[in-house]
């Protein structure tokens, strides 16, 4: 048995479960989200490069926030396996943390543990404290819970300390500790900061807040992030949930099999993806079948802006 409860056997079991549900429609899989008559469309998950480096990096993730923070022995653990399952099956890699989502980082490294071998995780996770020995020890701390000894990714979350955390950052990519380093915010109250550091420092990704109805990275931060070649991950896609929840009970607009969507979540996503700054969006979700959805927002069509600026109204209206 793997630490934490988690046996290979249970992680295939739960990768069988969504296998069977991404194959029933191609990853276009309709449940609660979708609506009956509309279809996904399929294919390969699109990647974006990663400005820095031209690694090319799938445009769905998987945010671990809420959704990888259950017990072993709750009714939520043994669907997470079949999450990260989904998100391999389609193509996607990214998987992001932080040592303040709870049971996340721990599970996370568990479950990959267990899980057979074939795709590479792209890892990402954030260090969230005061003080350089702090700071060293809660990196160090994730890793260990993450079960590696090098992580893709470590950004500095919400921009704590960040001058401090940014400078061993540096240090830790010069030795390969970690791949890429980055900065996070999740509040449009701080994009003024942000931008600061945007501006004073060399960054490989920004972690920011973006959605239909969120959209103030728009008018500064995302024309930045490409003018100084950073990378963008886009935290609640869905709006904080909020947004999503509104729409669920709506049917779906006529135009949305044109951009091959089956669901709410497809759409919203699709308007995340559409902008050319982004990289990389990670919504989170503790199922396998919602993993499944989301990730086929990830393929085919990607609309233009002038396509959102006819119908994004219509969707909040």
């Amino acid at each position: 048995a793997a630490r934490g409860g988690l046996t290979r056997a249970q992680w295939l079991r739960g990768a069988g479960a969504a296998a069977a549900l991404a194959g029933a429609s191609g990853l276009g899989i309709v449940t609660a989200r979708a609506q009956p008559a509309a279809r996904a469309q399929t294919g390969a998950m699109h990647t974006r490069p990663i400005p820095s480096s031209g690694e090319a990096l799938p445009v769905i993730g998987c945010g671990t926030w809420l959704g990888f923070d259950h017990a072993p022995g709750s009714a939520e653990y043994p669907r997470l396996p079949g999450v990260l399952a989904a998100l391999f099956a389609a193509g996607g890699r990214v998987i992001d943390s932080s040592p303040m989502y709870g049971r996340a980082e721990e599970n996370t490294g568990t479950l990959l543990a267990a899980a057979p071998g074939g795709v590479t995780p792209f890892l990402a996770t954030k260090v969230w404290t005061r003080g350089r020995e702090a700071g060293i020890a809660q990196m160090q701390e994730s890793m260990r819970r993450l079960r590696t000894q090098r992580v893709d990714l470590m950004q500095v979350h919400n921009l704590v300390d960040w001058q401090v955390q940014l400078k061993t950052l540096r240090e830790w990519k010069e030795r390969g500790r970690i791949r890429y380093l980055g900065i996070t915010h999740y509040t449009p109250s701080a994009h003024h900061e942000v931008e600061a550091v945007l501006r004073a420092e060399t960054l490989d990704f920004l972690q920011i807040n973006y959605a239909l109805d969120d959209r103030a990275v728009e008018q500064r931060l995302l024309p930045l992030a490409a003018e100084r070649g950073v990378a963008v991950i886009v935290n609640q896609p869905f709006g904080g949930g909020g947004l999503l929840r509104r729409l669920r009970e709506r049917p779906l607009p006529p135009w949305a099999p044109e951009i091959g969507c089956a669901s709410w979540a497809q759409v919203l996503l699709k308007f995340v993806l559409s902008h050319p700054a982004v990289t990389c969006a990670i919504p989170g979700t503790s199922r396998p079948e919602h993993m499944a959805d989301n990730a086929a927002a990830g393929t085919g069509a990607l609309p233009d802006a002038a396509f959102w600026q006819r119908h994004a109204a219509g969707v909040l209206g």
